[in-house]
C-alpha cells in the first residue's frame, strides 16, 4: 500500500511510478474507492490512484489524507484477502495481511 502523491499536482507521481513497475493493472480497486470517496468529497474525482500487480505483489495507491485513507481502506479491506490469495497463486494460507 502506498499513501499520498495521487493528485494532480506536479509532485504527485505515485500512480506514474506504480504504472512503471506494475505488470498488470487492477482497475476495479481504484474505481470502487473513487465511487465511495465521491460520496464524501467532490475533489476525489481528481485522484489518479491506480492498483496493479507485480509478480506476487498487489500494489494499491491510497490518498495522502488520513481520513481519506480510512475511507478507502473501508472499501478495500472486504476484498483484500481474496485479492492477495489470487495474486499469490495459492489459498488462504498463502495470503498474509
Amino acid at each position: 500500500l502506498t499513501t499520498g502523491g495521487t493528485g494532480c499536482a506536479p509532485r504527485d507521481v505515485t500512480p506514474d511510478a506504480t504504472a512503471d513497475v506494475a505488470e498488470r493493472l487492477v482497475p476495479g480497486i481504484p474505481e470502487a474507492m473513487l465511487w465511495r470517496a465521491l460520496e464524501h468529497e467532490p475533489h476525489a474525482m481528481l485522484s489518479r490512484a491506480i492498483a496493479g500487480i507485480r509478480g506476487r505483489t498487489l500494489i494499491v495507491n491510497l490518498p495522502g489524507r488520513p481520513k481519506a485513507v480510512r475511507e478507502n481502506l473501508a472499501v478495500l479491506m472486504p476484498v483484500l484477502r481474496h485479492a492477495l490469495e489470487q495474486v499469490s497463486g495459492g489459498g488462504a494460507a498463502a495470503a498474509r495481511i
